[in-house]
Formats: structure tokens, C-alpha cells, sequence
């Protein structure tokens, strides 16, 4: 059953208020219409394009991060409560794969975990003891890889962080990062 374009806009601004991260593909897909029908209502309804959303709920939360600054993040921050979990999103492409195979270095992967992982501790300064990082299928340019960190312990300043990476619905990689809150001196802190 086709929606009328009233209905449509508010669905569209409904899911993009569940997951503000959709491409205009995937809403397209999820609305039974053309990307082109999708560009023009998020025009019509002043919703800028996925980059540009993207960037700016990351700007608003840069500045609640204290272990790291906003260029040391891989990918953008889009999620942040100290302490308890995050969330950021990679946009791959063309120089972040391999030429021969095009797919996605995993050293992104592990920086995009760990990085994650370190902005959620609630500490001026940290520092990671260990990882342990599982790898589930390959990533291309054009993915986005969507990653969530949750914080599972703190204990005398030791923070045991799990990070989950998805493009789309499908797991690409999963991690458990060990890191400890550092004083200003190098000592462990207490998170």
C-alpha cells in the first residue's frame, strides 16, 4: 500500500529519529520508494544529507570526551555518556583498503575500537593495557561501520570496555578492550 506523502515524510522522520544514521538507499528501501523520492522529501523537510547529519551530532559530542581529542577518534564520535558506552560511525573508503583485495585494512577496525574505548573512560588521561579483537566478514568502501562501546567493569581505575562493529545489521567485528585510567603523573587513576 502506497503512503500518501504526508504519511511518508512522517515516516521518514520517524525512523531517522530511531536511527538517524540511515543512508537514502536504506530509507528508500524501508519506505517502498526511489532514493530520489527520499532526497526530495528530506529537502522538503529541511533533513540534511547522512554526512552532514553525521557530523553534527558529533560536534556536540566532542567536547564531553577528556581522555582523548577529537582528531584522535577513527571515525566520528556520535555517542557519549562517561563511563557507561559510546558510539561511532566509519565512513570507508577507497584509501582505507587493501588495493589488491579492496577490502578494509583491520588495523582501522582495531583503531576504531579502541579509540572508541578510550573516550568513554571517564578520565582525564588513559591508556590501553590489552585487547582481544575477533574479525567477522570483510568491509568495502561505501560501508559504514557503526561501532558501540559499553563499559562491562570498572575496578581500582580499570575499565574492561566490550566494542561491537556493524555495517548495517551484520556484526563485523567484535572487541574487548582492557584500559586503565592514568593520572596526570602515570599513575592508575580512579575512573
Amino acid at each position: 500500500m502506497k503512503l500518501s506523502r504526508q504519511k511518508r515524510r512522517e515516516a521518514l522522520q520517524q525512523k531517522l529519529a530511531e536511527d538517524p544514521f540511515l543512508t537514502d538507499h536504506q530509507l528508500a528501501e524501508a519506505l517502498g520508494v526511489s532514493v530520489a523520492t527520499v532526497r526530495l522529501d528530506r529537502m522538503a523537510l529541511a533533513i540534511p544529507e547522512l554526512r552532514v547529519r553525521a557530523k553534527t551530532i558529533a560536534a556536540s559530542t566532542y567536547s564531553r570526551m577528556k581522555a582523548l581529542t577529537g582528531e584522535e577518534i577513527v571515525g566520528d564520535l556520535v555517542e557519549l555518556n562517561l563511563g557507561q558506552n559510546g558510539t561511532s560511525v566509519l565512513e570507508v573508503d577507497e584509501q582505507m583498503v587493501f588495493a589488491r583485495t579492496g577490502t578494509l585494512r583491520g588495523h582501522f577496525f582495531f583503531a576504531q575500537g579502541n579509540s572508541l574505548a578510550l573516550a568513554v573512560v571517564n578520565s582525564e588521561y588513559a591508556s590501553t593495557k590489552s585487547s582481544d579483537i575477533s574479525f567477522f566478514r570483510e568491509v568495502r568502501p561505501g560501508d559504514r561501520v557503526v561501532a558501540k562501546a559499553q563499559v562491562i567493569s570498572v575496578e581500582n581505575g580499570n575499565y574492561r570496555i566490550s566494542v561491537e562493529g556493524r555495517v548495517q545489521d551484520e556484526i563485523v567485528f567484535q572487541g574487548k578492550y582492557f584500559v586503565m585510567a592514568v593520572d596526570d603523573r602515570g599513575g592508575i587513576g580512579r575512573g
